[in-house]
């Protein structure tokens, strides 16, 4: 497997901005900001969540949210914020706000194609 990253920039509620290098995690459901970066765009923390890592590890972060404009779009979407060390991902469910997927075999990002039901 690639890996992918992608640039972006979040804004926090006080119109305060911060450029972020992602990693595209196609297997993280939320987007995270580091510390540095949430503190930096004045966000708060709105509730808290489990999550589950890879190695069966849970893990307690908070959850609030902010704007992110990527290259092939923007949105507003929740974000864990995390704690030291932690690094920025890519989830999921910005992709999905977005209307973009992870293409596995060229490891870019590309829109979704939509079913009309």
């Amino acid at each position: 497997m690639g890996i992918t990253y992608i640039e972006g920039v979040v804004t926090g509620p006080t119109g305060k901005q911060a450029t972020v290098r992602f990693l595209v995690d196609s297997g993280a459901t939320y987007t995270l900001l580091p510390s540095e970066v949430w503190q930096a765009i004045e966000l708060t923390p709105q509730r808290s969540a489990v999550f589950t890592l890879a190695d069966g590890t849970t893990i307690e972060r908070q959850i609030s949210e902010c704007h992110i404009v990527l290259p092939q779009g923007q949105a507003h979407t929740p974000v864990i914020l995390g704690e030291p060390e932690d690094e920025p991902l890519l989830g999921v469910v910005t992709l999905e706000i977005l209307g973009l997927v992870l293409n596995p075999f060229t490891r870019r990002l590309q829109p979704m194609r939509m079913l009309l039901v």
